[in-house]
């Protein structure tokens, strides 16, 4: 098990446990009641924890090396799922992975970022950043299921699109902006999770849809804590600072209209129950589409682009009248 640093206390719940163990089984002793208690303890203590994150501590959560990423939840919530590669146009891009699939008997696409469970995965996905034909690949599925009339699914996880000069060659922006312009006007259903990391228009890039969730211990915002941090204080060291001030946890997402809701983790975080965390991201899954499926596709639509033109909040400040000057005595 990989411990981050808030959560020491139970590291060392966990290594009290596994001692304790050892002397049950090496010894003639019996460790029943004590194993008992500590593992109380420890349910009580990750409570505790979990109970009052930070924001900040909420965004190391979303990067736990062990946390589930797009291809576990696709092999548990899909008994058949068919990968398709490639762009088109220049190559296949690993950063984002997609296809055809069957939830429950329903067809969809479903397609997210992938960063890879080990280093040299990581480094073969490049670490969930996309390069363009990454987001072309994406909108390629996307039209192919709006020419079957399938729903899509999009499960987000990345610190931001590719930023090297290769990437902007080959038209970074345009391709997310075109992504942008076609995923408002899909005409079948599109659902959006935040699994992970929801960083800049690399999460934006695959995250317009008729529904938009964050898992709770997940993040959204334009910038990360740690590019935010460097840009106002010059360091990483205010990190924890930025985090707060940029609002971007689920709660914050929610409590702003900036999602449409949030899918409640295990206690511990998604990583320490992957198999419980993808039934319940299936669950909001499936509800969605129920909702979503029976609508009329021009209104799915209109109700999609009024709901992204309404976020945010804007003042139109209107002149002043002049006031005439006035009237020369004569």
């Amino acid at each position: 098990m990989v411990f981050l640093e808030f959560e020491k206390p139970l590291e060392k719940l966990y290594e009290q446990l596994e001692k304790i163990k050892q002397v049950g089984e090496e010894g003639a002793v019996d460790v029943t009641e004590m194993l008992k208690e500590l593992e109380n303890k420890i349910k009580s203590t990750r409570k505790e924890i979990y109970g009052n994150l930070s924001g900040w501590q909420k965004v190391q959560l979303s990067r736990h090396p062990e946390r589930p990423y797009t291809l576990y939840y696709i092999s548990q919530m899909c008994k058949r799922f068919v990968e398709l590669h490639g762009d088109r146009c220049i190559q296949d891009d690993k950063a984002i992975v997609g296809g055809l699939a069957s939830l429950d008997g329903q067809p969809v696409v479903i397609l997210g970022h992938q960063k890879g469970i080990n280093t040299k995965m990581r480094q073969y996905r490049n670490f969930g950043m996309a390069y363009p034909e990454g987001y072309r690949k994406a909108l390629r599925l996307m039209k192919l299921a709006e020419r079957f009339n399938f729903p899509v699914i999009c499960l987000i996880d990345t610190p931001g699109a590719f930023p090297g000069i290769e990437a902007e060659d080959r038209g970074q922006a345009e391709a997310i902006a075109r992504n942008l312009f076609e995923m408002a006007q899909l005409r079948v259903p599109s659902i959006c999770v935040i699994i992970g990391e929801g960083a800049s228009g690399g999460a934006i890039g695959i995250g317009v849809g008729d529904r938009v969730y964050m898992l709770e211990n997940t993040w959204y915002s334009v910038i990360s804590p740690e590019s935010c941090s460097s840009i106002l204080w010059h360091s990483w060291d205010y990190k924890e600072q930025a985090a707060e001030a940029l609002r971007l946890t689920a709660d914050h997402m929610f409590e702003n209209k900036l999602i449409d809701g949030i899918i409640k983790e295990p206690v511990g975080g998604a990583h320490s129950n992957p198999e419980e965390m993808a039934k319940l991201l299936k669950k909001q899954i499936k509800k969605a589409l129920s909702e979503l499926i029976d609508m009329n596709p021009d209104e799915r639509i209109e109700a999609r682009i009024n709901k992204f033109a309404s976020m945010g909040v804007y003042d139109l400040a209107l002149p002043e009248e002049p006031v005439a000057p006035p009237a020369k005595k004569k």
